[in-house]
């Protein structure tokens, strides 16, 4: 896992990425933020490029491939798979349906958005500093 790699954000709502580009900024973060309004040129990206991000946060209502179809798509790329992106869900509802299927695609984490900002800035701080800690393989080309 790349700690210092970018922190990916996909999220076609304007307003959410606003709000979370606000609280990355305040939370002072040393990752630079990438957000992506469409999960299929997310999937471009990270197949394309050689950057290794550090997180992924998908919404699962996306157009075009939803959040769900995504983290299938990146968890059956053997390539995207060995880099051990933390792939997690940040989004406005749990169905309970859908979070048995995004940890069927062993995502590792599912998170309902915050109605406040402060308890957005509480939950993403929470979410960042666990996997700051956390210990993982290191990956190899």
């Amino acid at each position: 896992m790349n700690k210092i790699g970018p922190i990916i954000i996909i999220e076609d709502d304007v307003d959410d990425q606003e709000m979370l580009g606000d609280v990355f900024k305040e939370l002072k973060f040393k990752n630079k933020i990438i957000f992506f309004g469409d999960s299929q040129k997310a999937l471009d990206f990270l197949i394309d490029t050689e950057i290794e991000p550090f997180i992924i946060f998908s919404d699962i209502n996306m157009p075009k491939l939803t959040g769900l179809e995504l983290r299938e798509k990146v968890h059956n790329n053997e390539e995207l798979r060995l880099k051990s992106i933390p792939y997690l869900f940040f989004t406005t509802t749990a169905e309970q349906q859908a979070v048995i299927e995004a940890y069927s695609k062993s995502v590792q984490g599912f998170f309902v958005k915050p109605g406040s900002y402060d308890g957005l800035k509480r939950v993403i701080k929470t979410i960042v500093e666990y996997w700051q800690e956390c210990v993982s393989p290191d990956y190899v080309k």
